[in-house]
């Protein structure tokens, strides 16, 4: 069978490490030359040097998503270095601050709104300019917490996820008979730093303790959710937009409980780290 990505270009964000590597990975693997980026110059270069040691066409450049111009420097990478973007996953993102809104310093916010919103409309805008013009692409937007539902004590991470969820919906409705796939992908709670290393306002540290249960009981591993996002970039969305696709599923919820449950009978460890709360003023 052949490679379900074979001759395909993928672009993730946030891709040298976490969810956004374990794409870059599974995408590979499946055939596509990947392209990454983060902020890091030498996250990136250690992240392509361990993919084409693994066998993969990989490049990646450094890049702030807030800026419209370092976005359009990464699209030119992709296009000079394999020949064009199939697809793009708008994955960069950061957690900000927990705690009550008062209590968030404004320039953490800011930085949620620059990375979280900016970064993926200016993603989106430079995604969608490539794909219009050739009528095909996959766009891949990461949603999360709060995409449906305010959350209190996360009032710059929430309602970020909200705005992408709503953004990408529409572009999905406006250019729906372009042959562009545009898709909205909550991967749940994944276990990477942007879940346990919690930065959080001084006081209410106490307030994420239960945190604890809910990622031992429905946690998963990048390498999981990285398997939904594989199938959405793959053949089986073509001709197909406006998919908001969650890998917490109610069939997770319950198989999450059963598994905590019979960790507990058989007296096994939990599987998942605990959440480290930085304290930040």
């Amino acid at each position: 069978m052949a490679p379900k990505l074979r001759n395909k270009v993928a672009v993730i964000t946030g891709g040298t490490r976490g969810l956004g590597r374990a794409i870059a990975e599974a995408y590979a693997r499946a055939g596509a030359a990947v392209v990454i980026a983060s902020r890091s110059a030498e996250a990136v270069d250690g992240a392509v040097a361990e993919l084409r040691a693994a066998g993969h066409r990989a490049a990646g450049v450094s890049c702030d998503v807030g800026d419209a111009r370092q976005v359009r420097a990464l699209a030119d990478l992709a296009r000079a270095a394999f020949g064009g973007v199939d697809i793009w996953v708008n994955n960069a993102g950061v957690a900000g601050v927990y705690g009550p809104t008062l209590d968030i310093p404004q320039a953490r916010f800011r930085q949620v709104v620059q990375t979280n919103i900016l970064g993926t409309y200016n993603g989106s805008t430079v995604a969608m300019e490539i794909f219009l013009a050739q009528g095909r692409g996959k766009l891949i937007n990461v949603i999360g917490r709060g995409d449906r539902k305010p959350v209190p004590f996360q009032n710059a991470y929430g309602p970020s996820k909200a705005w992408v969820r709503s953004f990408t919906l529409a572009l999905a409705d406006e250019y729906r008979d372009s042959g562009v796939g545009v898709f909205a992908f909550n991967p749940g709670l994944v276990i990477t730093d942007l879940l346990t290393d919690v930065d959080v306002a001084p006081g209410h540290e106490a307030q994420l303790r239960p945190l604890d249960t809910v990622i031992r009981l429905w946690g998963e591993p990048p390498e999981v959710p990285a398997r939904t996002a594989l199938w959405l970039a793959s053949r089986a969305t073509d001709r197909r937009t406006g998919l908001v696709i969650s890998v917490l599923t109610p069939a997770r919820f319950v198989t999450g409980v059963l598994r905590a449950g019979a960790r507990a009978l058989l007296r096994r460890p939990a599987v998942a780290p605990p959440v480290r709360p930085h304290v930040v003023s």
